[in-house]
């Protein structure tokens, strides 16, 4: 891991390749920014520093990657990952440690949102057939980043947080005129005499509509969902109308999102986008606890990016998996009658697990065992659902 020569930008490059060239994946895809920290016992581990870690809940020194993913309705696998490096590692103070590590040379500071980009970009370039960008909060509240997607044609769906200031009318922006005697002014500033609100201000201005995004385990994800057109901008950047998203959901929480998306784009779309944040989370959680992303001890740079690098392979190699078991075994169609369902499950995680595991030289299962298996959960998870929906409805 720490020595081998292998390329893991060659890896990552080639599973972006695989998923580009089925032609199902053409439509519906998203790529999901978010970042994620594991532990570490020490700090002289590569980009070790005091960091959130949402995983313990708590300050605490870490590693933190920025993870790009692939999702759809079907499937979803990370695709590309670069690991934050803090400002404190290009100080002099860790010159050496981080020549030791193999920190390469050319490598600069770069936030991670910076970082975002550039996955996206890469992604881009090769092809990878997304649809629209998603992301955090940490991203999304960046009008940085949030133009550079819109100066190259991605479109996106960012959250960002409940003091977003936005304007209803296009604001004018431009250097104001000096007074008399004053000190001329130099710098642009926002001119209207509107001042813009925070997102969560506007409440009165919006008509929200019920809207079921998926299905999913206890029935079906529905949601109200409503939209506004804005205007943002700052000294720095210039008024770029965007489309406020709002999302209340069963307990009335409210999440809003800023896209770019076309004015024509249906409500059923911008929900789907908004909602399909939950499928990196899925993405994040199966690499880490099911993958053994987080998992790696070795201390140096290019250790990292070989884990990374494998376990993104893994996760696209359960996402290949599932999409191909979907195919290679035919299912009754009036089992989704039966359990009134649009669709039938998709294989899990477990269900991979078992499979795969009649397959190895030491198999526990036969082959047939093991289908039977994976069938009968299937049908479990299926009936399950029917049950919770009637229930409900009762």
């Amino acid at each position: 891991m720490s020595n081998s020569p292998w390329s893991s930008q060659a890896l990552l490059q080639q599973v972006r390749q695989e998923i580009s060239q089925l032609e199902e994946f053409h439509q519906g895809g998203m790529g999901w920014l978010d970042e994620s920290a594991d532990e570490q016992a020490s700090d002289k581990t590569v980009g070790a520093d005091k960091h959130h870690n949402d995983r313990l809940g708590k300050v605490e020194t870490s590693q933190v990657g920025t993870f790009l993913a692939y999702v759809n309705q079907e499937m979803w696998t990370w695709v590309d990952g670069e690991l934050f490096l803090p400002v404190a590692w290009f100080g002099t103070k860790k010159e050496n440690l981080c020549k030791k590590l193999g920190v390469p040379e050319g490598r600069e500071f770069a936030t991670k949102i910076e970082l975002g980009l550039q996955m996206i970009e890469r992604a881009k370039a090769e092809g990878l057939p997304f649809e629209a960008v998603g992301c955090d909060t940490l991203y999304g509240r960046s009008i940085w980043l949030r133009r550079q997607m819109a100066t190259q044609d991605i479109v996106y769906m960012a959250d960002v947080p409940a003091d977003t200031r936005v304007s209803l009318r296009c604001p004018q922006v431009g250097v104001p005129e000096s007074k008399p005697g004053s000190k001329p002014f130099t710098k642009v500033r926002v001119l209207s005499a509107d001042k813009a609100v925070e997102v969560r201000a506007l409440i009165q201005s919006w008509a929200f509509q019920a809207i079921q995004v998926r299905a999913v385990g206890r029935g079906f994800l529905e949601d109200e969902f409503a939209t506004l057109w804005v205007w943002t901008a700052t000294h720095q950047y210039s008024p770029q109308e965007e489309t406020l998203l709002v999302r209340r959901d069963a307990g009335g929480k409210l999440y809003y999102g800023l896209s770019n998306a076309a004015q024509e784009t249906s409500l059923e779309k911008l929900a789907w986008m908004k909602c399909s944040r939950h499928f990196i989370e899925r993405s994040n959680q199966e690499a880490k606890s099911e993958l053994g992303g987080d998992e790696l001890r070795a201390q140096n740079y290019l250790a990292w990016e070989h884990h990374l690098a494998l376990t993104v392979l893994a996760s696209w190699f359960i996402a290949q998996t599932q999409h191909q078991g979907q195919g290679d075994h035919l299912r009754d169609e009036s089992l989704k009658e039966e359990f009134e369902m649009e669709k039938l499950p998709r294989l899990s995680m477990a269900n991979v697990r078992e499979r795969w595991r009649a397959t190895m030289p030491l198999s526990q299962l036969t082959p047939e065992e093991a289908t039977n298996l994976v069938v009968r959960h299937l049908v479990n998870r299926a009936r399950s659902r029917k049950s919770r929906i009637k229930h409900r409805h009762d």
